[in-house]
């Protein structure tokens, strides 16, 4: 599994003009699931990613993670993390699970980060062709793999 994690100050999601997801300042995930990923994986980097400091404390330091910084999170599923291109220019995505696989573990994930919180957490739409807005702070962007 593959996480890119950006910090935002507000992000959205879109599915044929009708807004699927949104949220002010916190992450923003664009999550890529690979063949043979499990739900094990997804709760392990749930935890991870709530307890990742990256939002400023007082003294300007990356010193609170996303609960203390009183954010929340956008979940969006991205197979294209899963590109290969080492057969040339054009992407294979032979990596990549395939939905049905992929739909449950990324499903696991975002009741992993909704359990034990009171966070907003937000989704775009699995499977769909979607359009994410975003302006990111920092800009503050990490890849997270487990």
């Amino acid at each position: 599994m593959v996480i890119v994690v950006q910090r935002v100050l507000q992000a959205s999601v879109t599915v044929e003009g009708r807004n699927v997801g949104e949220i002010g300042h916190g992450l923003l995930l664009l999550v890529g699931i690979a063949n043979g990923d499990s739900v094990n994986q997804s709760e392990s980097l749930a935890n991870r990613i709530r307890k990742l400091r990256v939002f400023e404390d007082t003294e300007g330091k990356m010193g609170l993670d996303v609960i203390d910084a009183k954010g929340a999170i956008l979940a969006v599923s991205q197979f294209t993390l899963l590109a290969d291109f080492s057969k040339g220019n054009r992407p294979s995505f032979h990596h990549a699970a395939k939905p049905a696989e992929a739909r449950p573990v990324f499903d696991a994930l975002v009741e992993a980060l909704q359990r034990e919180t009171s966070m907003v957490i937000e989704t775009g739409e699995f499977g769909a062709d979607m359009k994410v807005a975003l302006v990111n702070d920092g800009p503050v962007t990490f890849v997270l793999e487990g």
